[in-house]
């Protein structure tokens, strides 16, 4: 059985002694060129995955900055359908993770939304309102196909649910370290390397961090403890202000901090 595209990923990673760096990306914003656009330019700066939201009318974990991405993308006439074509034209030589809801999925159909995943290159799904259990015919969708299931865990995910938390996931495990939504803070969370560590005894999948990172110097922090560190809000409010190339250039700092504390 061929290897993961997620864990060959990770492997590589690892060889080379750093966490890996995970932009997120609004699918068709600020429009679909610019999109394409900013999602090749990461690449070449330094993404080693690429979380890619499907834009959706009511982003409940997402705070202001993604929810008028996400929005303006809708407004633009992006559908599930094009996120999709997106993938598949993008080509973009690395992991690709859709975050999603639930409820576009289920209105596109699992079966085909699963099948018309495969086929555009994704690697993976991150459902952001379907924790472990809660919907047993989609995630067991999802786990029989070769898409990686991302589970999330967060700090109020207690240590008597955490081993249920992470059942079924593949490719890695995504630590919400903030509560609340999305956004970029001032800091690091100062709980991380007990959080981190509380993770890995009960799964030996990487650990990427997320949530409220949006500088080199917190990505540096976290690069420290973690596996892999999701950058979100802050790419979109670069690639808002400065277009790709300013997606890039912020993609290229965060890539250099996650060398800085080489393992």
């Amino acid at each position: 059985m061929p290897e993961r595209a997620i864990a060959a990923r990770w492997k590589q990673v690892r060889a080379e002694r750093r966490a890996a760096l995970i932009p997120f990306f609004t699918a068709g914003f600020p429009d679909r060129d610019g999109c394409l656009a900013a999602l090749r330019a990461a690449v070449d700066a330094g993404a080693d995955i690429v979380e890619l939201g499907i834009p959706f009318s009511d982003p409940l974990a997402d705070g202001p900055t993604i929810q008028r991405s996400s929005q303006t993308a809708l407004q633009g006439g992006m559908t599930t359908t094009g996120v999709l074509d997106l993938v598949r034209e993008a080509q973009l030589g690395v992991p690709v993770v859709l975050m999603t809801y639930a409820n576009p999925v289920l209105a596109y159909g699992a079966d085909r939304f699963v099948k018309d995943a495969v086929s555009a290159g994704a690697a993976a799904v991150l459902l952001t309102d379907v924790p472990a259990g809660a919907d047993p015919a989609l995630e067991g969708t999802i786990a029989a196909s070769p898409l990686d299931l991302i589970r999330l865990v967060a700090p109020t995910t207690t240590d008597a649910r955490l081993a249920a938390a992470v059942q079924g996931g593949r490719g890695f495990l995504y630590f919400i370290s903030r509560l609340g939504v999305t956004g970029a803070r001032p800091d690091a969370p100062s709980d991380l390397q007990r959080q981190v560590e509380r993770f890995r005894r009960v799964t030996d999948l990487p650990i990427a961090v997320g949530f409220g990172i949006s500088t080199a110097a917190q990505v540096k922090a976290a690069a420290a403890v973690a596996d892999g560190v999701v950058v979100g809000s802050a790419l979109v409010t670069a690639l808002e202000r400065d277009g790709p190339k300013g997606a890039a250039d912020l993609v290229r700092q965060l890539a250099a901090a996650t060398k800085a504390n080489g393992r």
